[in-house]
């Protein structure tokens, strides 16, 4: 049986085989067999997956693109999903708490192309 490991690239054809909630359990079991504790795991696998999701089916999200380019810059797979997890919770925590419908896919896109192994280090990864 496959299992999910974030160090190396994405199986495409088996995670979107995967429901969402088999995707979510191959992240937790991941992480409980690393022996890495997130404050939340719930929330931490959600994440995760969520990324994985943008960069297993493309399209308008430069999810993959961004996810390359952070490894070429020197951060793990794993890291790199992270850097691009703490974007997207953002923009997830900024629309949810202001009720923000100005929030766009296109401002959350405009973010993760600004992001860096190098923001990402010094927690520069706001949408601001």
């Amino acid at each position: 049986m496959q299992e999910y490991n974030p160090l190396f690239d994405l199986d495409v054809q088996w995670w979107l085989a995967l429901d969402e909630d088999e995707r979510i359990a191959a992240v937790l079991d991941y992480h409980e067999k690393a022996g890495i504790e997130p404050p939340d795991e719930n929330m931490h696998a959600l994440l995760h997956a969520v990324v994985e999701n943008q960069v297993a089916v493309g399209g308008a999200a430069p999810t993959e693109s961004v996810l390359h380019r952070l490894v070429e810059e020197k951060l793990d797979r794993h890291d790199a999903v992270h850097a691009i997890a703490s974007v997207l919770a953002n923009y997830i925590y900024g629309a949810l708490s202001n009720n923000d419908a100005a929030v766009s896919n296109e401002d959350y896109y405009a973010a993760l192309e600004k992001l860096t192994a190098e923001t990402w280090l010094r927690g520069e990864y706001s949408k601001d």
